[in-house]
């Protein structure tokens, strides 16, 4: 979770998303801005032979609650998915090249996807999904949406735990390769006995899952993103603080197309991997 500056850039672009400090993201029936964000993602859906997991964009747009009921197990944990909209040119930049910014989007699109329906999969006090953008198809039933604050990763990492009350454990969209096993000790009862916080160390030197017994927003604001320190950074304030610290097994996000191949490699069944070897189909003629 150590970002990318040049994303960054492009989500204040457009004037920036919504502002509002966690309280759920209500959208109006009439907004024709979520309309044409419903029909552009339709537009975009996919043409590799790969169907979408949910069909909610419609209810998410309008502020309906999720067909379905909440589902998915029970637990002590609030579990926290950050995330972009899967729009061309606003995610992935760094997979252009070799792949194009609308295969790149459609491969974002499948990374977030597999990781909700793995959160869906994990015992969960609440499960909320911390948008910049609007929510599509790729949304199943069983989430919480609800709007980035306005500032840097920091800033909006601290504001998502800031939202919370009791346990919460904050993942992003870049490791569609999380398994319910793979969090399964920082999701069971027992995990916050004698533990202040979870740490998940990301291969590039970040981190792909942070977890806190209780909201310590403090704790990140201020630590550098995008750098190859910033996991070492973040984990040091946490300790610094007094916490007593576990940790996670290590993961690659994806930032990069030899990421992508990697990951893919390393989780082959589900959509991302799918999508990935979709783009490398289409590059190879």
């Amino acid at each position: 979770m150590t970002g990318n500056a040049e994303e960054a850039r492009g989500r204040h672009a457009d004037g920036g998303r919504a502002t509002g400090r966690h309280a759920p993201d209500r959208m109006v029936s009439g907004d024709t801005g979520a309309a044409r964000a419903v029909a552009q993602d339709a537009a975009l859906k996919w043409h590799d032979g790969v169907q979408p997991y949910g069909r909610t964009a419609h209810r998410a747009s309008t502020g309906m609650p999720p067909a379905g009921g909440p589902g998915g197990p029970c637990g002590p944990t609030t579990l926290l998915v950050i995330a972009k909209e899967p729009l061309p040119g606003r995610v992935k930049t760094r997979l252009t090249p070799p792949y194009s910014p609308e295969r790149a989007a459609r491969i974002a699109e499948a990374a977030l996807a597999d990781t909700l329906r793995a959160v869906l999969a994990m015992p969960a006090r609440r499960r909320v999904l911390v948008l910049d953008g609007r929510p599509g198809d790729w949304l199943p039933p069983g989430f919480e949406v609800v709007p980035q604050c306005a500032g840097g990763l920091d800033e909006r990492l601290a504001a998502a735990f800031a939202g919370c009350a009791g346990p919460a454990l904050l993942i992003g969209m870049d490791t569609p390769q999380v398994t319910a096993a793979l969090l399964a000790p920082a999701l069971a009862d027992g995990a916050w006995h004698g533990c202040d916080a979870w740490f998940g160390p990301a291969a590039d030197g970040g981190f792909w899952a942070l977890g806190l017994a209780e909201p310590r927003p403090e704790l990140l604001r201020g630590v550098p993103m995008s750098t190859a320190r910033t996991g070492a950074v973040q984990r040091r304030r946490l300790t610094d603080a007094g916490l007593v610290v576990r940790d996670l097994p290590e993961l690659r996000d994806v930032d990069t197309a030899d990421d992508a191949a990697r990951v893919a490699a390393a989780a082959p069944h589900g959509l991302f991997a799918a999508t990935v070897a979709a783009g490398d189909r289409e590059h190879a003629r």
